[in-house]
């Protein structure tokens, strides 16, 4: 089992100009680099939906997508606890194991921030917000009234290409994270 590492967040400009500045970190430490990192690097963005914020994250690898829908300004400082929650309880829903969960959260390290993105990883977020934005939020009457954990097991179970390939993020994060906690 690998010890406790900080995840790193790749946020676009429009959600790194809604972040306290001493949340965004500096240069890339050396500890991120090599092949062990493939849990920990995810994506986030900033949509507006109904006039309302509302962050999505992407995890790089496997495109799994996790949605904050109505944020206020406040909840920004806690950006890294938000994405922990939701991250281990959306992992929990896919039923991986109570004791697989418990090591997962014990090598969760806090978010590191930047604002080095990837086109890929972007765009994969792009389409996701289209199919929250389009598909979703016309069958609810408020965006607050959207359910994270169910948006974002619906939004992990469709299909999309990740590295000129097609997978489905669900399936391949709980891959992930069982080869990790073992």
């Amino acid at each position: 089992m690998m010890l406790s590492s900080p995840m790193r967040l790749h946020c676009t400009k429009k959600l790194a100009a809604n972040l306290p500045p001493e949340l965004l970190s500096g240069p890339t430490p050396a500890y991120f680099e090599g092949a062990n990192r493939r849990l920990w690097d995810w994506h986030g963005h900033l949509v507006l939906l109904d006039r309302r914020q509302c962050v999505m994250f992407c995890h790089d690898l496997t495109r799994y997508l996790l949605v904050l829908p109505g944020l206020r300004a406040a909840e920004f400082k806690e950006i890294g606890r938000l994405h922990r929650e939701l991250f281990l309880t959306t992992i929990a829903a896919l039923g991986v194991s109570s004791s697989q969960l418990a090591q997962l959260a014990l090598l969760l390290g806090p978010l590191q921030i930047d604002c080095r993105t990837d086109r890929s990883v972007l765009g994969s977020l792009r389409v996701a917000s289209d199919d929250l934005q389009f598909g979703y939020l016309p069958r609810v009457q408020n965006v607050l009234d959207l359910d994270p954990l169910a948006m974002s097991h619906q939004l992990n179970t469709r299909p999309c290409m990740a590295e000129k390939v097609l997978i489905w993020p669900a399936v391949v994060m709980k891959k992930l994270v069982e080869e990790a906690v073992q």
